[in-house]
């Protein structure tokens, strides 16, 4: 065979290599991972900081990949053009332009990105310095093909947003990553839900977690020490709210290890004195005064006013100043994390999964905390427990016995004390 035809056959399948380079190294760049890749650059992978600089300015990545690959498909298709001519004459024109589509197709577009898209990573690693040369070789064009696009849109009156994500987009995109990383790896199912309650720590009030002040255990401050004494050493929790009057008044927080410092620095001088007073002790002074929190607040604002303020406890009120409840340290730890019981919890049976997949749960149970063990997608903007729920759906205060069907899911009324809702059976819809 002539010299020259093996010549330029070697110069087509050159480029024809090159332009499988470019298309992998487009979808590399564009398709590899942003937090992997900022992560290894923060532990000083060089490489990874050249993959971040290229996409910082993804015109003229783009550009400069663009050029290059149309610059070698086109000589690739001249020069087949140029051969097949010269062995078949006029047709050499169709069959270079079967031959080189089937090519260009199949062993430069197809093969290299479909490579890239499972290695994206990997490959956008391994090709940054070589691309990094390709853009500074083809820079001056590339700059010149932006400003022309950028000019033409202007004309045309279309209006391109900058490469940086608005906030809510990003939200967006960390909770599709998390999401996508639960479906597809059932292990991280559970961290996949305290990230998605992480980012929902701005989209929940204090009044949706707090303990409701029917259930606050709190001590009369006029009561003698001995029964003060007596109640917080048989409360299951550290901090008591202390009352004066009625128990909406409170007058301050009483710890319970202050408590036994006292007691214990009180029994010291009173061997001294040979006498021991209890009664002597000023409980209230003891107390630190209350923290009083709107409702409204969010729980990401009051964590961090928690962090600042060096405190665990503080007493939630509504627009009027009347008392609804408390919120400690550790309800908003258990939005994130799931219950945290100990030894001295009081045990909490409020939700019993029965047979088929029907659930029954107290009234007080909140809808988020069925949500989170069971999957399910009730709303909690309107009610934030299940009763709520069913009085906010139904519009009324059902009697025991009586059925709803809100979003797919059945409610039956178990119980019902007074106005209260006590008890509700929930069956989930049946999952096709």
């Amino acid at each position: 065979m002539d010299p020259f035809l093996l010549t330029t056959i070697g110069a087509i399948f050159v480029m024809l290599l090159l332009s499988a380079f470019f298309s992998g190294s487009e979808t590399a760049l564009t398709a590899a991972s942003r937090p992997r890749l900022h992560h290894l650059e923060r532990s000083g992978n060089q490489r990874a900081v050249m993959v971040n600089r290229l996409r910082r300015n993804r015109e003229r990545l783009l550009g400069s990949i663009l050029i290059g690959n149309n610059l070698v498909n086109i000589l690739a298709s001249v020069l087949a053009t140029r051969v097949l001519i010269e062995l078949s004459g006029e047709a050499g024109v169709v069959y270079a332009t079967i031959i080189m589509t089937v090519l260009v197709v199949l062993f430069s577009e197809v093969m290299p990105k479909t490579y890239a898209i499972a290695h994206a990573d990997r490959m956008a690693l391994a090709v940054a310095p070589a691309v990094r040369m390709t853009v500074i070789l083809f820079s001056p064009f590339s700059r010149a093909v932006v400003f022309i696009v950028s000019r033409i849109f202007r004309l045309l009156h279309i209006r391109m947003t900058s490469g940086h994500l608005a906030p809510g987009i990003v939200e967006q995109e960390l909770r599709g990553a998390i999401e996508l990383h639960r479906v597809t790896d059932k292990e991280a199912r559970h961290e996949g839900v305290m990230l998605h309650s992480i980012l929902d720590l701005d989209e929940v009030d204090v009044g949706e977690v707090m303990v409701h002040r029917s259930d606050v255990i709190s001590v009369n401050a006029d009561l003698p020490t001995e029964e003060i004494i007596d109640a917080v050493v048989s409360s299951p929790f550290t901090r008591i709210p202390l009352w004066r009057e009625k128990p909406e008044n409170i007058i301050g927080v009483l710890h319970a290890k202050v408590l036994l410092k006292a007691f214990q620095e009180h029994a010291a001088d009173a061997n001294r004195d040979a006498a021991l007073d209890i009664a002597a002790l000023d409980i209230a002074a003891l107390a630190t005064p209350p923290w009083f929190v709107p409702e409204s607040t969010n729980l990401l604002n009051q964590l961090q006013a928690f962090r600042q303020r060096g405190e665990h406890f503080a007493i939630v009120v509504d627009e009027y100043g009347d008392l609804l409840g408390i919120v400690t340290l550790e309800d908003i730890l258990e939005e994130i994390v799931g219950d945290i019981s100990d030894e001295h919890d009081i045990p909490r049976r409020g939700i019993r999964p029965q047979t088929g997949g029907t659930v029954i749960v107290d009234g007080d149970i909140t809808i988020r905390d069925l949500n989170r063990r069971f999957d399910w997608q009730l709303p909690d903007d309107g009610a934030a427990t299940a009763a709520g729920l069913v009085l906010h759906e139904s519009r009324s205060i059902p009697d025991t016995g009586q059925v709803f069907t809100f979003y797919g899911f059945r409610f039956e009324v178990l119980g019902r004390s007074g106005n209260r809702l006590t008890t509700l059976k929930i069956t989930p819809p049946v999952d096709p």
